[in-house]
């Protein structure tokens, strides 16, 4: 049952709240905030909370700068690592116009239309991801340095793990946040780790993601370390990726369960996926950093599927009943949640309305270039994705065009800057590492 507004209320009034962070992401997936003392929540409730959009990457100009927040009630979870006296809760917020009007580059309110989308063909979907993240140490100011947490790789346990306390404090907060963590490890890289969370609404799914991210970074600065969700934070490790995983349900019934057929709905879902993929790339992996990733351990670089060869861009896991589904590995923890998720739905359902065929499975170890003749790449670039998307009639459908505009502008400024940066290290530094 979803809470209401008075539910909120009720609970700051009994458990000692006494600021509740309205939060909102911008149209690159950056967090944002803002901290209310719990007496204005009633008006925030009632009337919305006005800020100034021209101060938010990609939202608004100066000379019309004014835009909404309006809290989620249902959102609304303590921030368990804050103290317990004079409690602090958080908020996820649309956006609208000042005369309640739909604000275009509320990415949140995309998601949800693609949800409505969804429902009207008699769908449910439900999405689950992986993230994944490295912990690294910090110097005796408190600085963020490249030296990661440990030399551990995938699956090692102490003392080669040194995370283990880390991701244990996550999970706890995580599942006091609403999430239900299911299992933690170690990864590859040194200092890499990942915590997977139960599947749930597309929705709620990506609000999830954002809780998740935030939580990493408060945790680990918390204990003296530093996160990033950085694509490709070490030059000679792994990179981190964000496997999103989708299942559809029509009638109550998991369309994945069961025999999987090239005509069948989850077989033009999963061609709608393929057919759009290239497309997809520049919100996928929305930054240079993003394409040092694509094609090196077990990150794809092709457009192809499998059932379970872990090189393919998507593949059908093993798994039984609920957990059938299908998995995108492509995207990376860069990319704004509501985005990702949204435009991967919308994919997929086009491919359903338009009964695209399924390519046939690709059965071969992608990793070995020669294995991969005669198959489609992603973009090798950020550029090439941005020119991809930018022609792509998908795209211009999908998505409302001053948030084109300002998406594809930011990115092509990003790729000029990086390019001609002095030093590449500093500017992905400045610009990744410490910001994603």
């Amino acid at each position: 049952m979803k809470r209401t507004a008075q539910d909120i209320l009720n609970f700051v009034e009994d458990n000692d709240v006494k600021f509740a962070k309205l939060t909102f992401c911008d149209i690159f997936g950056n967090q944002k905030n803002v901290s209310l003392f719990a007496s204005e929540l009633p008006r925030a409730f009632a009337e919305g909370v006005s800020f100034d959009g021209s101060s938010i990457a990609g939202f608004m100009n100066v000379e019309e700068s004014d835009l909404v927040l309006w809290p989620d009630p249902d959102t609304a979870t303590v921030l368990p690592w804050r103290p317990t006296e004079g409690r602090v809760i958080r908020m996820y917020c649309d956006i609208t116009l000042p005369n309640g009007k739909p604000f275009e580059g509320n990415c949140r309110g995309y998601l949800q239309s693609v949800v409505k989308r969804a429902r009207a063909m008699g769908l449910t979907c439900n999405v689950g991801c992986e993230c994944e993240f490295y912990l690294f140490e910090t110097d005796e100011n408190g600085n963020p340095t490249r030296i990661p947490l440990d030399m551990g790789g995938y699956f090692d346990i102490p003392p080669l793990d040194k995370g283990e306390n880390i991701r244990r404090e996550i999970c706890f907060a995580i599942e006091e946040m609403g999430l239900h963590p299911e299992h933690s490890h170690h990864e590859s890289g040194h200092g890499q780790n990942e915590v997977c969370f139960r599947y749930t609404t597309a929705l709620k799914s990506a609000d999830n993601l954002n809780t998740f991210k935030s939580t990493v970074k408060a945790i680990a600065a918390r204990n003296g370390l530093f996160a990033s969700f950085m694509p490709k934070p070490l030059a000679n490790q792994p990179g981190s990726g964000l496997h999103v995983n989708v299942s559809l349900l029509r009638d109550g019934k998991n369309l994945f369960d069961g025999d999987f057929t090239p005509d069948s709905e989850a077989g033009h879902f999963v061609a709608g996926i393929l057919a759009h993929a290239r497309e997809l790339t520049a919100f996928c992996n929305p930054v240079p950093n993003s394409y040092a990733r694509l094609g090196a351990n077990e990150a794809p670089l092709y457009v192809s599927w499998s059932r379970q060869n872990r090189s393919q861009l998507v593949r059908l896991p093993s798994a039984h009943g609920e957990f059938c589904r299908v998995e995108l590995r492509g995207p990376d923890p860069a990319g704004n949640p509501y985005l990702v998720i949204g435009l991967i739905l919308a994919a997929g359902l086009d491919g359903i309305q338009r009964k695209l065929p399924l390519p046939e499975a690709v059965n071969r170890n992608l990793f070995h270039p020669s294995a991969a003749a005669g198959l489609e790449s992603l973009p090798h670039t950020l550029r090439e994705a941005i020119t991809v998307a930018g022609q792509s009639e998908f795209i211009s459908a999908e998505l409302p065009v001053a948030l084109q505009n300002k998406y594809f502008e930011y990115q092509t400024q990003l790729c000029h800057d990086a390019e001609s940066a002095p030093d590449t290290d500093s500017w992905e530094r400045a610009h990744s590492f410490l910001i994603i």
